[in-house]
């Protein structure tokens, strides 16, 4: 396992703010780099982090004028980030490694939820209690993603086959409808997503059977940048990294503070209960059990070689590289 980069970032960090004119912790320089983070999708609360570090001047510190825009995929995040539209994203792990895979030059400085979010979501009166009882059942699912790439996996480890499921292809706002209205048991989709929201709507509790635990598990969103910028910009990834580690121990100390942060982000924002439940969801992915210890974004490369493992077995790459091609922390 690599040192943790926290401690390097940080040092980095005190040499730049000292650099600029301002102590970290003093509130932060009087103008920092302008710096765009593109979201993986509209605010949810699984952002709530950087919304409460824009707000508490945790990226201000680090000499970073943060600006938040949101996504419309990661795929598409992952490509803008790459052509240098962004200077940062926040984007799932599958997607970035796929981007790779096509010749991209996109690199993870570190994820955040090392525990995948991915899952099956069904309504609690279902009768759906472990893997075995989706044995006939209709999910809805999106063709072509991580989550409908990886179900089969993940039917395998618990002794079903993807026969024993029927899958229906829709988009994300069709699951949603489709397990609503009684079309299908189920949903593939993020346990930090879906789940709340479809709850609300429905007036009824939704249960989120998680592939991590029932055998399978890979790494999901995390913070990533062109691979150029390793080089060209190193101090502001080293900077970026920090803060928004930073960012997340400090949301995670104030849930409630972090989730009112993000009042007012987006017209699509959901209401503040289904925030709060979507960030105490995402609270419980940040770790493996390699990293319980270490600090939100800093990664084991036995993980990211798990990891790729699953991802090359589901088809989502062809080539499976060594952690460094994918991932900044792997780097000598």
């Amino acid at each position: 396992m690599k040192p943790p980069r926290s401690v390097l970032f940080g040092l980095i960090a005190v040499l730049a703010a000292v650099t600029a004119g301002c102590a970290p912790g003093a509130g932060g320089a009087a103008a920092g780099d302008k710096v765009t983070l593109l979201l993986n999708w509209y605010p949810y609360g699984e952002h709530a982090p950087f919304y409460y570090g824009k707000q508490q001047g945790v990226f201000a510190k680090y000499g970073i004028d943060l600006t938040i825009q949101p996504g419309q995929g990661s795929g598409r995040t992952v490509q803008a980030t790459a052509a240098g539209q962004a200077d940062f994203g926040w984007a799932d792990t599958p997607a970035l490694l796929s981007a790779v895979d096509q010749g991209m030059h996109v690199v993870s400085t570190g994820v955040y939820l090392q525990t995948t979010p991915a899952s099956v979501q069904f309504f609690g009166d279902k009768g759906i209690r472990t893997p075995a009882d989706l044995k006939g059942r209709t999910v809805a699912s999106t063709a072509g993603d991580a989550l409908s790439r990886t179900f089969p996996i993940w039917l395998k480890a618990n002794g079903l086959s993807p026969d024993d499921v029927q899958l229906q292809n829709t988009d994300a706002a069709g699951k949603i409808a489709a397990v609503i209205s009684g079309r299908t048991d189920a949903l593939l989709g993020n346990a930090t997503d879906q789940g709340p929201t479809v709850q609300e709507k429905a007036g009824r509790p939704v249960t989120a059977m998680r592939f991590a635990d029932h055998g399978l598990n890979f790494f999901s969103d995390g913070l990533i940048t062109a691979t150029g910028n390793l080089t060209a910009k190193k101090d502001l990834v080293s900077r970026m990294a920090e803060a928004t580690s930073q960012a997340w121990q400090q949301a995670a100390k104030d849930p409630d503070a972090a989730v009112a942060a993000m009042r007012g982000a987006s017209a699509q924002l959901p209401s503040a209960a289904v925030l709060a439940q979507q960030f105490a969801a995402t609270l419980t992915l940040l770790h493996t059990a390699a990293t319980k210890d270490l600090p939100p974004g800093v990664d084991d490369e036995s993980d990211w070689r798990a990891t790729i493992s699953v991802l090359a077995t589901a088809g989502l790459i062809k080539v499976a590289r060594a952690p460094s091609a994918y991932w900044d922390g792997g780097r000598p």
